[in-house]
C-alpha cells in the first residue's frame, strides 16, 4: 500500500515543478510585454514564493484538521483556481491581476508542499527518508524539466508576433482542467493511515519553532529555494548576454537548468544511501559555489553552461535539508513541515534582490548572491554531519 501511494504522489510532485518552473518563462515574458526592469519581473517570483510566508503555517494548521489526503485535494482545487485567474488578468492587461493570480495559484501548491513533503518523510523507515523524498522530488524535477519547452512553444514564441499576454490564457486553462481531474482522483483514492499529531494540543508553535536543528533547516530551505529560483529565474537574460539567440532558444537552457537537477535526484536515491546526507550536501553546496564563480567570470557557451550545471547541484538539497531539519518531529511532522514551507519564501526575496543587483550592477555580480546563499548550505550540512 506503501508503494502504491508514493507512486500516487509523483503525480503530484511533478505537477507542483511543471507549474513553478513556468514562472521561469513568464518572468521574460511578461518583462518584455508590459517593459518591466528586472527588480519589476522578479516581483512575479516574490508574490508567488511570498504566499508560501503568509499561508504555510495556516496550510499546515487545515491538515491537522483534514489530514494528509485532504489537504492535498484542496491543494490542487486552489491551484486551479489560480490558473483560471490568468483570464481576467490577460483581459484587463493589468501586471498588478496577474501577480494576484500567481499569488493564489502558489497558495494551493503551499497546501500540496505542506501535506505531501512530511507525507512521504513518514510514509517508510526514517533511516530512508532522505532517499524516499529525493526519489519524489526527482519526477518533481521532470516536471521542471518539460515546463519550459511548453512555454517556450506555447507562450514565448507568441513575442515574435504580439506583444500582449494572450498566449498564456489556453495553456492555463488546460493545466486547470488536469488539476481539477487530479484532485476528483486523488479524492477516491485510498491511502494509509498515518499517525496524526499527537503534539498538536501539548505545545505551541513557538515551542517548535524554538528549536535550534528546525530553525538552522528553515534558513537552509530559504536560502536554497531563493538561490535556486534566482538562477531560474534570470537564466534566459543570462543565456542571452552570453550568447546571442532569441528567447525561444535560451528557454531551452532553463529545461537543462531544471533537467540536471532532475538527473541528480536519480542519481542522489542511491548517493544518500551510500554516504551521510550532510556529507553529500556540503559537496554539492561547494560544487555550486565553485561552478557560479567559474561562470560569472567566463564569457559565451563556458558561462551557459557551468551556471545551468548548478542544477545538478541543486538536485538533493531540497529533500536532504528538509529530511534533516524534520529528525525529532515524526509525531509533530505537519507542524515542522509547515514551519520548513514557511521558509520557502525565500524564492520571494532573494529573486527580488537578485534583480535589484542586476540593475544596478548587471547580471554577473547579481549571481554571487545565491553563492552566498550555498555557502550557508554548506555550513548546514557540517553542522548536520556533527
Amino acid at each position: 500500500m506503501y508503494r502504491k501511494a508514493l507512486l500516487s504522489l509523483t503525480v503530484l510532485f511533478f505537477m507542483m515543478g511543471f507549474i513553478t518552473c513556468l514562472n521561469d518563462i513568464l518572468v521574460p515574458f511578461l518583462k518584455q510585454i508590459f517593459e518591466l526592469s528586472y527588480t519589476q519581473a522578479s516581483l512575479i517570483q516574490f508574490c508567488f514564493f511570498g504566499a508560501y510566508g503568509l499561508t504555510a503555517i495556516p496550510a499546515a494548521k487545515l491538515i491537522e484538521k483534514v489530514g494528509y489526503q485532504k489537504g492535498m485535494v484542496i491543494g490542487f482545487i486552489v491551484t486551479a483556481l489560480g490558473c483560471l485567474l490568468f483570464f481576467p488578468a490577460v483581459s484587463l492587461q493589468k501586471y498588478e491581476v496577474f501577480l494576484f493570480a500567481f499569488f493564489v495559484l502558489a497558495t494551493g501548491v503551499v497546501l500540496l508542499q505542506v501535506a505531501a513533503n512530511p507525507y512521504v518523510s513518514i510514509l517508510g523507515p526514517v533511516e530512508t527518508a532522505s532517499a524516499r523524498l529525493t526519489m519524489t522530488q526527482a519526477f518533481n524535477s521532470f516536471g521542471t524539466f518539460l515546463a519550459p519547452f511548453f512555454g517556450s512553444i506555447l507562450i514565448l514564441s507568441t513575442l515574435q508576433n504580439s506583444m500582449n499576454s494572450e498566449a498564456v490564457k489556453y495553456p492555463y486553462l488546460g493545466i486547470a482542467i488536469v488539476l481539477v481531474i487530479i484532485a476528483f482522483v486523488l479524492g477516491r483514492m485510498k491511502f494509509p493511515d498515518l499517525p496524526k499529531s499527537t503534539t498538536a494540543g501539548e505545545e505551541s508553535w513557538a515551542t517548535t519553532l524554538k528549536q535550534p536543528n528546525l530553525l538552522l533547516g528553515m534558513l537552509g530551505i530559504f536560502v536554497y529555494v531563493g538561490a535556486e529560483v534566482a538562477i531560474g529565474s534570470f537564466l534566459v537574460n543570462y543565456v542571452m548576454e552570453n550568447v546571442a539567440i532569441p528567447e525561444t532558444q535560451a528557454a531551452n537552457y532553463i529545461a537543462f537548468y531544471w533537467g540536471s537537477a532532475m538527473v541528480g535526484r536519480f542519481l542522489g536515491i542511491y548517493t544518500l544511501k551510500l554516504f551521510a546526507p550532510g556529507k553529500v550536501l556540503v559537496f554539492h553546496s561547494a560544487l555550486a559555489i565553485a561552478l557560479i564563480l567559474l561562470s560569472v567570470n567566463s564569457t559565451g557557451m563556458i558561462a551557459v553552461y557551468t551556471m545551468i550545471a548548478v542544477g545538478l547541484c541543486n538536485s538533493i538539497m531540497f529533500p536532504t535539508i528538509f529530511t534533516l531539519a524534520l529528525k525529532g518531529f515524526e509525531k509533530s511532522a505537519e507542524r515542522a513541515s509547515g514551519l520548513l514551507a514557511t521558509a520557502i519564501v525565500g524564492g520571494a526575496f532573494i529573486p527580488l534582490c537578485t534583480g535589484w543587483m542586476a540593475d544596478t550592477a548587471g547580471l554577473r555580480t547579481a549571481f554571487i548572491l545565491p553563492a552566498l546563499c550555498y555557502a550557508y548550505i554548506a555550513f548546514y550540512g557540517i553542522k548536520a554531519r556533527k
